[in-house]
């Protein structure tokens, strides 16, 4: 991911002291040199209306739709609307997204201070240009890459970048990277990578990329509807040749003008093979759930997320703003364990932690004092060593009469005891408890105290970093720090672990530290893998993750590998994080779930976004995408059934060159009555069945063998009516969409098992509706609906009687085959 070295303006060797002049600026700025062009975050406008418009489905449904527009017969297009639903709710819903995702800063920082012209300045992020002095104080996003040219006491966080949560020492000549956080001291630093040839840049270059949801249900409904169109041409040559023929051949429908109407028989036929509103039912049910998820806090950007993470079955999560909160907290005192010093816990020390609490220099851990510590504003230190990383401790003298009287220091145990051998027995005893205490995850620190308060001993702020310890130090006290652990956390992963859903934890902090963290939130683990000894072989890479749950020092790349990994062992594979190192891990899982507090980009490649950083949403995501699923799964049975019966009809009518049946105004009001209106409400009905893999095969094996007894049905009323004659051809019709329609209620009635109150209420203001559309003058007319005579009628309801004994049959069979 290098980028290519760019030739620097004169004048790049400008002091420090002053940093660039405005001419120098300019100059930069013009050789494009400037941190501009912020990233895209999303899709544009006309992707998102290229994926949802510009379809195969689409493409036929509107080729359909404006040939009837062009005969005249636009009572027969009302199909089209289904199509331009399904468009329109996939634009609407991503667009969204991108609004909400635009809106997102690339930065979180909105100004950067810069030195120019000798005097400190605030300009856009966009105009920091290269070789710019940034002048960095606690609090501050590094806005570019840079190499610092003088610190005091300076840590920056880089766990967005690297997932390493510890702050990170930065010295004179030490480089800084664009997206940390300045978390300590000041300093100054001279940018020498902007825009994309920054780090954070190179790192989100490759997860820019966009790529779809791997959703079971739409790929399952592109390979029907890539079958149907295979098998489209030659059956509406068929039907269309059929349609000809039964009225007099072709040279005398054109003659007669009778071809329009068998082209309406044709395009009929062809539109019933479709399973036209399976897709707008689709889209609907990810629409709705993602308008539930919404309310929720939970930004879907993709529509097919939303099942998703219902088909996951292993869940890899970064420890830092995952599990913890992202910040370290006071945790406890605790005894030295020191014997023979001869030192009662000196009075003052409370007084002394309240000091390095309140110190404005402090670093964050020493900062999660204040609240646990009081200090006296009015009673300063006479002086102060300040905490420096290369030390590792920091130190303060208070003269009498101050409560705290004497030399403190607070640092690491083993900077401050180093323990060098059997003279040293005290301190390597301490040392001893402080690994202990580590090895629980814990962060420790020790309060050293001596009586004496050397007058030259101490230095005061801002002197040289040569400094020694001050003699005669005693341990006061341990102290203990943790990350703050998520409330929501254990039992979110208590929920996941009960749903066989397995947890990774992949963090850049130390294994020991992570494990420890996984047991308080009540995962089950041994011992964590440092991944620095990760194996590079995919194969030997997923026996280890078969292995361990827990890993430490992950690269993002490594985290990447491991998404893959396991989804090379046939795992699905849901992450979340919030760091741009997450970034490539979460575009190449299955669902990637970002928090609220992630970086942009890594907003951008996530398929989720907990807005209000909540982890325990993930359980609501979960049920929502098994009821879209199931829904999903149960609705299909309906749409695939009429596909199998109009590919029936469509050859059958066509091979016996027979008129079909049904008029597509027709077949658009029993499609209605039938699918498409009890399936709205089944796809949003509450369902809770567990995932299993086979949707589609599930929903064939139903389908199918009903859909040809529906066929066989429509068949058998057409063969009578044509054996006693003397029927028209409006009566015949009426009587087959009778038929159609009853068989079809028997197979809404089987999918809408186990019944319940609102199912059979749907099924049966169906049968209502059935009831109007015969009766009634305006939509018998409309619809082209004649009664059928009492012999036709009587077949007609036979041969419905016996389908419909058949459909509850197969869907008896149907159930215990798959139970």
């Amino acid at each position: 991911m290098g980028t290519a070295a760019v030739p620097r303006p004169s004048g790049s060797d400008a002091p420090a002291g002053s940093g660039l002049s405005t001419g120098e600026v300019r100059e930069r700025t013009l050789a494009g040199l400037a941190n501009g062009a912020p990233e895209e975050t999303s899709r544009s406008l006309w992707l998102i209306l290229r994926a949802n418009v510009l379809t195969l489905f689409n493409g036929i449904v509107g080729g359909c739709f404006l040939l009837l527009l062009l005969l005249g017969e636009w009572r027969d297009a009302l199909f089209g609307f289904a199509a331009l639903s399904n468009a329109a709710i996939g634009v609407v819903q991503e667009y969204r997204a991108k609004r909400l995702l635009d809106r997102l800063a690339v930065l979180d920082a909105p100004r950067a201070r810069v030195l120019r012209d000798g005097r400190v300045q605030d300009v856009a992020v966009a105009d920091v240009v290269m070789d710019d002095v940034c002048v960095l104080q606690a609090g501050d996003q590094v806005v570019a890459d840079a190499v610092i040219i003088d610190d005091d006491g300076l840590e920056l966080d880089e766990s967005v970048l690297t997932g390493e949560s510890e702050p990170v020492g930065k010295d004179q000549g030490s480089p800084v990277l664009s997206g940390s956080t300045v978390t300590a001291g000041q300093g100054r630093a001279r940018v020498v990578a902007v825009g994309a040839g920054s780090y954070a840049s190179r790192l989100t270059a490759e997860a820019k990329r966009f790529s779809l949801v791997n959703s079971e249900i739409r790929n399952s409904i592109h390979r029907v509807l890539r079958w149907i169109t295979w098998a489209l041409l030659p059956v509406v040559a068929i039907v269309t040749n059929g349609q000809m023929q039964a009225r007099g051949g072709w040279d005398r429908a054109f003659r007669s003008g009778a071809w329009e109407e068998a082209v309406v028989g044709a395009v009929g036929a062809a539109i019933a093979m479709i399973p036209l509103g399976l897709v707008l039912m689709t889209s609907v049910a990810f629409a709705v759930g993602g308008a539930r998820l919404a309310r929720l806090n939970v930004l879907v950007q993709e529509l097919a997320a939303v099942e998703g993470l219902a088909r996951v079955d292993v869940l890899c999560i970064d420890k830092t703003g995952t599990l913890t909160e992202g910040r370290v907290v006071f945790d406890d005192v605790h005894d030295t364990g020191l014997r023979g010093t001869g030192q009662e816990l000196p009075a003052g020390w409370r007084q002394a932690l309240g000091w390095f609490g309140a110190d404005p220099h402090a670093n964050a851990t020493a900062r999660c004092l204040a609240p646990a510590f009081a200090f006296d504003d009015g009673a300063r230190p006479a002086a102060v060593v300040p905490f420096s990383s290369a030390r590792k401790w920091s130190a303060a003298s208070f003269r009498s009469p101050h409560p705290a009287a004497g030399t403190w220091v607070l640092g690491a145990p083993e900077m401050v005891f180093p323990g060098t051998g059997p003279a040293d027995a005290s301190a390597d005893e301490l040392l001893l408890r402080s690994r202990r205490l580590a090895s629980r995850g814990l962060r420790t620190l020790v309060l050293a105290y001596t009586p004496a308060v050397p007058a030259d001993g101490l230095l005061a702020d801002g002197a040289s970093e040569d400094v020694e310890l001050p003699g005669g130090l005693a341990a006061a006290t341990l102290l203990t720090f943790r990350e703050k652990v998520r409330p929501d956390a254990a039992k979110t992963l208590a929920y996941f672990r009960d749903q066989g859903v397995e947890v990774k934890i992949l963090s850049g902090d130390d294994h020991r530290t992570v494990t420890a963290v996984a047991r308080e939130v009540g995962l089950d683990v041994d011992a964590g893998y440092d991944a620095r000894h990760l194996p590079t072989d995919p194969r030997l890479l997923a026996e280890t993750l078969g292995t361990f749950s827990v890993f430490g020092r992950v690269t993002p790349a490594q985290k990447r590998d491991m998404v893959l990994a396991l989804q090379g062992a046939g795992r699905t594979v849901a992450m979340t994080g919030d760091g741009v190192n997450d970034a490539l891990a979460l575009k190449e899982a299955d669902i990637g779930i970002a928090m609220d507090t992630a970086a942009p980009a890594t907003k951008a490649v996530a398929r989720l976004i907990l807005l209000d950083g909540r982890f325990d949403r993930l359980p609501a995501v979960l049920a929502e995408g098994r009821q879209v699923i199931a829904n999903i799964e149960r609705v299909s049975v309906l749409f695939l059934s009429k596909t199998t019966y109009a590919v029936g009809l469509s050859l059958t009518f066509g091979a016996l060159l027979w008129s079909y049946p049904f008029l597509p105004r027709q077949l658009s009001a029993t499609d209605g009555l039938t699918i498409g209106i009890p399936a709205f409400f089944l796809a949003l009905m509450a369902n809770t069945r567990r995932y299993r893999p086979g949707f589609l095969r599930r929903s064939l094996s139903l389908a199918v063998p009903a859909g040809i007894v529906v066929t066989a049905a429509v068949l058998a009323v057409q063969a009578y009516s044509m054996s006693v004659g003397g029927f028209s051809a409006a009566s015949t019709r009426t009587a087959s969409v009778l038929t159609l329609s009853l068989a079809a209620l028997a197979v809404l009635l089987t999918v809408s098992r186990p019944v319940t109150g609102l199912r059979l209420a749907v099924v049966g203001a169906m049968g209502a509706g059935l009831v109007l559309l015969m009766t009634v003058p305006l939509l018998t007319e409309f619809f082209m609906l004649e009664w059928p005579p009492s012999p036709l009628l009587a077949a007609s309801l036979t041969a419905a009687a016996a389908a419909v004994l058949a459909v509850l049959v197969l869907g008896r069979l149907h159930e215990r085959r798959f139970a």
